[in-house]
């Protein structure tokens, strides 16, 4: 398999010098796969996005045409005409060893997004969490369907991903159902768009994280030059995220692999590109061979010792017997286990919350999407669809080469 960072620039005027790739994948922010709304939900909210086709490593790219100026637009949202822009462009062509003109050409093309900076913002104040809401709306029949059929076209190369990265199948398409809806929801944006609205006019109302979409653009320029792309074709979600498996684009940079050995990395057609880099992200987060993933738990009686331990929520730091000894109740299968666990309170409306103890396992899938509703979510679609694999066995069976 081949990281991306491992392909083969192509031979274009993108680069000032052959040696400086190194430059091109160095200091850029480790991030989540994706960048996760205040609300525990996926990036990806538009449907049918359009990608164009990576081109082959080592194929000259055109040169790229100045974008036309859109002269009705206010100069501030018109990137290419920005002092501040075009400085960014001069540090990300220095740093990163990319043509300063190719570069300036691209950001010129980006143009500011409403929709994009009212995305962005958190949930309303008082919006109460609902887990067995939010659940139904991935563990339900459509999405259980298209991650089966999903599940069988690539159950050999799920299986050779196990046994290499130790991740189970469920969790990899559990993720992609969540994600992306099996590519039905990879987000209609256009990534640079999103990324040049949110690194340069990020809206206020809410923590800037201006700095993080900087990171991300400057990232999604290196991508494109080394796929040869150009910046205004790709297509995503609100927050950047791509294809099947909504990447970010520092997370392609880092973790996507070209698992079909085809010569490049392709996260928007499902295949096993997805597969792998989706994998090779889970371990280089700490997967656990074989190890659970959570226990279903009671909380304390007691509220002060119940609100200790939620305060703990998904970091695993603590072990069987002290939950035991704070008045937390965990089945029979829980009392041996040796690592340590969190505690998370998934809160249910007017109903009673539900609460779980997470292994270090639960916390990596966190990792993807700093949501405990969010892995929740992929563990109980996971765990439907194994369900279902089970039940087809013919199919998988004609499934595998």
């Amino acid at each position: 398999m081949i990281r991306a960072s491992e392909l083969r620039l192509p031979s274009s005027t993108f680069l000032q010098a052959p040696g400086r790739l190194a430059m091109l994948v160095t200091s850029l922010a480790v991030a989540p796969a994706f960048a996760q709304s205040d609300a525990a939900s996926p990036a990806s909210s538009a449907p049918h996005a359009v990608h164009a086709k990576a081109k082959p490593a080592g194929k000259k790219h055109k040169k790229a045409k100045v974008a036309a100026r859109d002269d009705d637009a206010p100069d501030s949202f018109v990137y290419g005409r920005r002092d501040d822009v075009m400085a960014f462009a001069a540090q990300v062509a220095e740093e990163r060893g990319l043509d300063r003109a190719w570069v300036e050409d691209q950001l010129a093309r980006a143009r500011y997004q409403p929709a994009v900076a009212k995305a962005i913002m958190p949930a309303p104040a008082g919006t109460a969490k609902n887990w067995a809401a939010y659940r139904a709306r991935f563990v339900e029949p459509r999405r259980i369907a298209a991650g089966l059929q999903w599940w069988q076209a690539h159950a050999a190369s799920l299986d050779d991903a196990q046994q290499r990265y130790g991740v189970p199948p469920e969790i990899v398409v559990g993720i992609v159902g969540v994600e992306s809806f099996y590519g039905r929801m990879t987000g209609n944006f256009r990534v640079l768009d999103s990324l040049a609205t949110l690194a340069f006019d990020f809206p206020k109302g809410r923590s800037d994280r201006s700095a993080f979409y900087r990171s991300e653009l400057r990232a999604y320029l290196v991508w494109c030059a080394l796929e040869g792309r150009d910046a205004d074709i790709v297509r995503g979600s609100f927050a950047g995220a791509i294809g099947w498996p909504q990447f970010m684009p520092s997370s392609l940079l880092k973790y996507a692999v070209d698992y079909d050995h085809d010569g490049h990395v392709d996260l928007a057609a499902g295949g096993d590109d997805v597969i792998g880099s989706i994998a090779s992200y889970m371990a280089t987060f700490g997967w656990q061979r074989d190890a659970p993933i959570y226990f279903n738990a009671q909380p304390p009686s007691d509220t002060e010792a119940r609100a200790r331990l939620v305060a703990v929520d998904i970091v695993p730091r603590l072990t069987v017997g002290e939950l035991a000894q704070a008045g937390a109740q965990l089945p029979p299968e829980a009392r041996d286990y040796p690592g340590p666990l969190g505690f998370v309170e998934l809160q249910n409306g007017d109903a009673p919350p539900s609460y779980v103890a997470g292994t270090s396992n639960f916390y990596v899938v966190t990792r993807y999407n700093w949501s405990s509703y969010y892995a929740m979510a992929v563990i109980d679609l996971g765990a439907a669809l194994r369900r279902e694999m089970a039940l087809a066995p013919a199919a998988r069976t004609l499934a595998s080469p």
